[in-house]
């Protein structure tokens, strides 16, 4: 009788730490998919997004070379 107790208990055991451990896989499957989410947005964003430091560039080599050409009609 006191086997049969024992391994009713331990059976109980196991099943609360099966539990434990679903809930521990649930959330990181969670955050696992938030992280997923955000990264993909941030991707299209950056897809998407002009790249205003190019123009910049250019106009600053423009005037750079602007500048050069003067001094040499002189």
């Amino acid at each position: 009788m006191n086997a049969r107790i024992e391994e009713l208990l331990s059976t109980l055991k196991k099943k609360e730490d099966e539990k434990e451990k679903n809930t521990v896989l649930w959330v990181l499957a969670i955050v696992g998919a938030v992280a997923a989410v955000a990264g993909i947005a941030f991707a299209v964003y950056r897809l998407f997004t002009p790249d205003y430091l190019e123009d910049f560039e250019e106009d600053f080599d423009d005037d750079f070379d602007d500048y050069f050409e003067d001094d040499e009609e002189e």
